[in-house]
């Protein structure tokens, strides 16, 4: 909370700090100075909005909030965002921020974008949604750098495969680093869609640490060597990655369908003790049908770092909160599967989960428990549908999810799949994280609420995963 009050603080007194000869940088806190005094200087609702966007949207500084993990509790903190332009070609950008919880769990990370940019093309954009159209802006080459240290108290861990009982639940703690550059490269823009290649370098650096105190026992309590791999050492890894991403742009089908498919090959080396080194690779295809011409598209802005929600590269506002009717269904297929050589294992704690939420925040067969079935090999199939009520930001959603993970990757097939049901409340407003409030039941363990806050602003870049 201290935190917080001397980040207001110092919106509070940003301008006069700044002379006349300042820098871009100086007259972006001159701005915000002057937008934190407008918008938060009176009490209506519509002075609470505004004020709203700029404590937890604006730059250079803003609060940073979300939900660090699952069941380590909502996150808070201070945010900085800056931007800069050194010629035609190049847009640079930084964020920086460092939260924590409420159970002493924290995250803190520092990411740039450099986004190279090629003479705009004119085009004539048809469709039903134009403004939702890809332009040059977003088709040019985008290099991300970052550092991200992960803290978290609270994991549940139940054992791998499919089989696992919920009375073998344990918890464990852990922190991770990762520093790393990605970079996504389109090789091929016809007007109806975008073929990009994708690359990733990363160090992961993760330490296990037992959970005292919980409803279940520390992990090492129940847990061993064999049947939690990586539990008594890990070492550090060297993660690369390559993959190719297909995705529509307005003109496909009249905008009536948009895909957004990708295919990942990554290799997890660790040097120190190759016993754990495997490779993964990751299908994800996902289809958008929008009700209305209105709908947008929520994916993450390649071209944004997690703080920031700029419209584009040379237009740094924030979206406003629209009033318009919004509405899509979806379909999701996502399959990651993971090959060790004999005698190697995958280190449970980058194995993916199903249930509740997993340890990036996504949901999956969510009337579950958090973390509830691991494996190397995963599939889920999600149907889901979300509409606008009337044209507030607040909507409503309902999901259908089936899912399987497996020990070996010859079991991952459509049958025998755990399945959920899931309902509940959506918060898309302007810039803000997005908010779900989802309640899950028609799994064979009961029901599960989950209350989730995005770690990014709306429209801003992903984090690197944690797994």
């Amino acid at each position: 909370m201290r935190r917080l009050t001397v980040l207001v603080l110092l919106l509070g007194v940003a301008s006069p700090l700044w002379g006349q000869d300042e820098s871009k940088l100086g007259a972006d806190f001159r701005k915000e100075g002057a937008s934190f005094r407008g918008s938060c200087g009176s009490f209506n609702f519509k002075s609470f909005m505004d004020c709203a966007q700029v404590l937890f949207t604006d730059h250079p500084l803003h609060i940073a909030v979300g939900s660090i993990a699952p069941q380590n509790g909502f996150a808070a903190g201070p945010a900085f965002v800056a931007h800069y332009t050194p010629n035609e070609s190049w847009r640079l950008s930084w964020n920086v921020d460092a939260v924590g919880s409420i159970n002493g769990s924290w995250r803190a990370g520092a990411y740039m974008k450099a986004i190279f940019t090629r003479p705009p093309k004119i085009v004539v954009v048809r469709g039903r949604h134009p403004q939702n159209a890809h332009t040059g802006s977003l088709e040019d080459p985008v290099f991300h750098l970052y550092a991200q240290t992960i803290s978290l108290n609270k994991i549940d861990y139940f054992g791998l495969g499919p089989s696992t009982l919920e009375t073998a639940r344990s918890f464990y703690g852990m922190r991770e680093t990762i520093p790393g550059i990605n970079v996504w490269w389109p090789i091929y823009q016809p007007s109806m869609a975008e073929v990009s290649l994708y690359g990733e370098s990363n160090g992961r650096f993760v330490a296990i640490r037992g959970s005292q105190g919980q409803p279940s026992p520390s992990i090492e309590q129940l847990y061993t060597e064999a049947t939690a791999p990586g539990l008594t050492t890990q070492p550090g890894f060297f993660q690369h990655g390559e993959g190719i991403r297909f995705k529509t742009k307005s003109l496909f089908l009249n905008d009536h369908v948009r895909l957004n498919y990708l295919v990942m090959f990554q290799q997890y080396i660790a040097p120190g003790n190759s016993h754990f080194s495997f490779r993964r690779f990751t299908t994800d295809f996902s289809h958008q049908i929008p009700i209305y011409s209105t709908t947008k598209t929520y994916t993450p802005g390649v071209h944004n770092g997690p703080d920031d929600c700029s419209k584009g590269i040379d237009d740094h506002t924030c979206p406003s909160i629209t009033k318009n009717l919004e509405g899509s269904i979806g379909i999701r297929l996502f399959i990651s599967e993971s090959m060790a050589p004999s005698g190697h294992v995958v280190p449970f704690y980058f194995q993916p989960t199903l249930g509740g939420s997993d340890i990036n925040g996504n949901q999956s067969i969510s009337s579950y428990q958090d973390f509830r079935f691991r494996a190397p090999n995963v599939l889920l199939l999600r149907g889901s549908f979300e509409h606008s009520i009337w044209k507030w930001p607040l909507g409503f959603a309902f999901m259908v999810d089936e899912g399987k993970v497996a020990l070996r990757r010859g079991d991952i097939a459509f049958d025998h799949l755990s399945h959920s049901l899931s309902t509940g409340l959506t918060l898309r407003a302007g810039g803000f994280p997005q908010v779900f409030l989802l309640f899950s039941w028609g799994g064979k363990e009961g029901t599960h609420t989950i209350a989730n806050v995005n770690t990014s602003l709306l429209g801003g870049g992903g984090r690197p995963s944690l797994f």
